[in-house]
C-alpha cells in the first residue's frame, strides 16, 4: 500500500514499525459545539483507512482524541454559567450520537481526553524544561522554537519568515515571537491544575503529543488530521515530541482536504455552516459518509444539496443490489457455476488496487458501482446459488471497508403492505403513474412482488 506522506510530499510504500501492526493517531474535535461537516471528513476518511488496514489483516490501534479543555470550551461554559466539564460531556455525548449515524464505531476506537492525562502532560513539559527546550515566564511555560530541529519541515514554512511575519507585542517577553505555550497560568474563572510552575492548564499542542506518546509510543506509524492542522498544530507537535525524545514522532503524515459549501468556503459569517446534526434532519448520515468517501481524501470537496441527492441515489442503488441478491438467495438452486466468481474476483482486485493507491476511495466506489452493474446484468432467479452467494459476500466485504451498507432491510407487515397497495391504486386512478410505479418499485425492493389479476392486486413475498 502506498500513502501520500505530507512530510515528503510524495507517495511512499507503507512499512509498519512492527510487522502486522499499525498505530494511528487522528486529531479529533474540540468538544464545545456539535461537529460540523468539516469535522466529519477526517473522522470518516481515517476511519476508512483503519477499516482497510483491518481488511488487509493488520492489528490496528486507532486513537482519535477529544480536546476537552480549551479557550472555546471555557468561553462556552462561562456563557452558559456551567463548568467546562459539563460542556465537554454534553458535546461528547452529542458526538457519539452523530458518530453512530456515520458508522464510526464498528471497530474499537480509543478516545482520550487531555484532562485524563494531566500528570503525563506536566511530566512531558517538565522534561522539556529540564532539557533546556522550554522556559517558564510568569507562570506560563513556552517551547523555545530555536531548540527545535528542522522546524517547519512538515508545513514547509521557513522559521525566519514565521518570526518576521509574527505580530509582536512590545511587552512580550518571549525569547522568540514564534515560541508557543506548553502551559498556561491560571486566569480568573478558568479550571486549573497544580504544576511546578503554578496553577494552570495545558496549551493545545502539547495535548496530542502526550496522548499519542502515552498510548501509542514515542514513534507512531501514522498521524492524521485535516490539512488546516498541518500548521501550527502538527508542526508544533513534531517540534516538542522530537525535541524531548530525539526520535521521529510519526513515520507518515496524512491530511485530508477542505470542504466548501456551494463552491464557497464554509463559515458562520457566510451562513453556509452546517453541523452534522442539522444534516441528519434531511439525510440519513450514511448518505453523508458516502458523500465524503466518494472523493479522494486529499482533494477539496464541495457540499451541496445536489451532490447529497446524488449520493443518496447512489447509495440506494447499491442497497438495491444487495436486496436483489438476498431475494435471489431465497429461490436459487444448487447448480453448476456460470463463472461469475471470476468477474467478482476481478472487481476485488480493482478495489484493492484503488485503495492501495493512497486510499483512493473515489475509484473504489466506482468499482462498487461496476460490481452492482455486473450483479444486475448477470444474475437472476436462474443463476446458481453459489455464484449469488459469492457476489453477496463480496459486496458486503467491500462495502464494509467503506463503512456503508450496514443497515438491515426494512420489513413490512401485511397491514403496511396493503396500505401501500391502496396508495398505488389511488395513484393509478388519478393517472399519477409515476407515483404508482415508485410504490411498486419500493415494494419490490423490500421483497414484495405485486401481481395485477382479474380479482385485484395480489402480492407475494419473494
Amino acid at each position: 500500500m502506498k500513502i501520500y506522506n505530507s512530510m515528503s510530499r510524495t507517495k511512499e510504500e507503507f512499512v509498519p514499525i512492527k510487522k502486522g501492526e499499525v498505530k494511528i493517531y487522528n486529531c479529533g474535535p474540540t468538544v464545545y459545539n456539535y461537529i460540523h461537516v468539516g469535522n466529519a471528513r477526517p473522522l470518516v476518511v481515517f476511519d476508512t483507512l483503519r477499516r482497510y488496514f483491518e481488511y488487509l489483516g493488520y492489528d490496528v490501534t486507532y486513537v482519535s482524541n477529544f480536546t476537552d479543555i480549551d479557550d472555546k470550551i471555557i468561553n462556552r461554559a462561562n456563557e452558559e454559567n456551567v463548568e467546562s466539564v459539563d460542556i465537554a460531556n454534553k458535546y461528547i455525548k452529542a458526538f457519539m450520537e452523530d458518530a453512530k449515524g456515520l458508522n464510526l464505531y464498528e471497530y474499537e476506537t480509543i478516545n482520550p481526553r487531555p484532562t485524563e492525562y494531566m500528570d503525563e502532560i506536566i511530566e512531558f513539559v517538565d522534561g522539556l524544561v529540564k532539557k533546556g527546550a522550554a522556559y517558564e515566564l510568569d507562570g506560563d511555560v513556552y517551547f523555545d522554537i530555536n531548540k527545535a530541529k528542522d522546524y517547519g519541515k512538515l508545513s514547509k514554512k521557513n522559521l525566519e519568515d514565521l518570526i518576521a511575519g509574527a505580530r509582536v507585542d512590545i511587552n512580550d517577553k518571549k525569547k522568540s515571537p514564534a515560541d508557543f505555550a506548553l502551559w498556561k497560568a491560571k486566569k480568573e474563572g478558568e479550571p486549573y491544575w497544580e504544576s511546578p510552575w503554578g496553577d494552570g492548564r495545558p496549551g493545545w499542542h502539547i495535548e496530542c503529543s502526550v496522548m499519542a506518546d502515552s498510548i501509542l509510543g514515542e514513534t507512531i506509524d501514522i498521524h492524521a488530521g485535516g490539512v488546516d492542522l498541518q500548521f501550527p498544530h502538527h508542526e508544533n507537535e513534531i517540534a516538542q515530541s522530537e525535541t524531548l525524545h530525539d526520535k521521529t514522532f510519526a513515520n507518515y503524515w496524512m491530511h485530508n482536504g477542505f470542504i466548501t459549501v456551494d463552491e464557497e468556503k464554509m463559515s458562520k459569517s457566510l451562513g453556509n455552516f452546517f453541523t452534522v446534526r442539522e444534516i441528519s434532519e434531511k439525510y440519513d448520515l450514511e448518505v453523508l459518509r458516502f458523500f465524503l468517501i466518494s472523493a479522494h481524501y486529499r482533494m477539496p470537496v464541495n457540499f451541496s444539496d445536489a451532490v447529497m441527492e446524488q449520493s443518496r441515489a447512489g447509495l440506494e442503488r447499491i442497497y438495491n443490489a444487495k436486496y436483489k441478491l438476498e431475494d435471489l438467495l431465497k429461490v436459487a438452486e444448487d447448480k453448476e457455476s456460470i463463472g461469475f466468481d471470476n468477474t467478482t474476483v476481478k472487481r476485488v482486485k480493482e478495489f484493492e488496487k484503488a485503495m492501495d493507491d493512497d486510499l483512493n476511495t473515489a475509484d473504489a466506489v466506482s468499482v462498487i458501482f461496476e460490481l452492482v452493474k455486473d450483479i444486475n446484468t448477470n444474475l437472476d432467479e436462474n443463476s446458481p446459488k453459489a455464484d449469488i452467494m459469492y457476489a453477496y459476500n463480496t459486496l458486503n466485504n467491500l462495502t464494509k471497508v467503506l463503512g456503508i451498507l450496514n443497515k438491515k432491510r426494512e420489513e413490512l407487515d401485511d397491514d403496511e403492505i396493503l396500505k401501500l397497495i391502496d396508495d398505488r391504486e389511488e395513484a393509478r386512478k388519478n393517472k399519477d403513474y409515476k407515483k404508482a410505479d415508485e410504490i411498486r418499485d419500493k415494494l419490490l425492493d423490500m421483497g414484495i412482488k405485486l401481481e395485477d389479476t382479474r380479482d385485484g392486486v395480489k402480492y407475494r413475498r419473494i
